[in-house]
């Protein structure tokens, strides 16, 4: 079941994140840090009303939900790390990380640099 989208969404981070349950929130909270240890020059903003983390371009986007939290490293994140990712939901552009487990911290922090390479030999 999805989250119902509150009538005024979330200017920050911060904000997202403490709209949810506790137990979330600490999933979510380490989540953050992880990115943020791996990407440490990214931007934090809120993008389709999710957090994101940028540089020339999105680099990953998160989200809670009931059950799991979405991590979304767009299709190419997903494909590169396909083999380590396999044991959870996932689909095209995202993995499902389920709200009983620990985060896989170290893979996320992979992927995230996995992406700022992407990003810095893209061209905008």
């Amino acid at each position: 079941m999805r989250k119902p989208i509150p009538e005024k969404r979330p200017t920050s981070v911060g904000e997202y994140i403490a709209s949810f349950p506790q137990e979330t929130q600490i999933l979510l909270r380490e989540l953050r840090k992880a990115i943020q240890a791996a990407a440490p020059k990214a931007e934090e903003v809120i993008s389709y009303g999710m957090p994101a983390y940028k540089q020339n371009r999105i680099l990953v986007y998160f989200a809670g939900h009931k059950d799991h939290i979405g991590f979304y490293p767009t299709p190419s994140g997903i494909l590169h790390f396909k083999k380590d990712i396999e044991k959870y939901k996932w689909s095209k552009g995202a993995v499902q990380f389920p709200v009983t487990e620990k985060l896989p911290l170290s893979l996320i922090k992979r992927i995230v640099r996995f992406r700022l390479l992407e990003d810095s030999v893209i061209p905008a």
